[in-house]
């Protein structure tokens, strides 16, 4: 009885982990950075810089490609996309004209694409021997 727990107890461990993982990373990445850069023509950029970003991108790559390789999709793709998907929403409400939501979607979209092909190609390099023994 134990031995069928084990399994979903890990898979919602992985999940709840890359949730909170996606969210560290964006508040260490993307968090501290606030302010918005005006241009000498008045224009606006930012808050965030690109490097930024690419960052938050490659350091997320270890962890989801991790529980993907261990056959945690679900966690890979579903925690990883809710941790961004919060952690976006928290930084980006106090925002008054409500066109935060839609980057908050696109956030939510672009991360769910962008794990479930990571996380497939990772889980279907893993050779067959090691598939039958977990």
């Amino acid at each position: 009885m134990r031995e069928g727990l084990s399994k979903p107890v890990s898979h919602l461990l992985s999940l709840l982990v890359l949730a909170g993982t996606a969210s560290a990373l964006w508040a260490a990445w993307l968090g501290w950075d606030q302010h918005r850069d005006v241009h000498p023509d008045g224009t606006e950029t930012g808050p965030y810089e690109a490097w930024q970003v690419i960052g938050l991108v490659l350091t997320l790559l270890a962890p989801v490609c991790w529980a993907a390789y261990r056959h945690h999709i679900a966690g890979a793709v579903l925690g990883t996309t809710a941790g961004l998907t919060a952690a976006a929403y928290y930084d980006w409400s106090d925002d008054s004209s409500g066109l935060f939501v839609v980057g908050v979607g696109l956030v939510m979209l672009g991360t769910l694409c962008a794990t479930a092909v990571v996380s497939t190609v990772i889980a279907s390099m893993r050779p067959d021997a090691q598939r039958l023994t977990v």
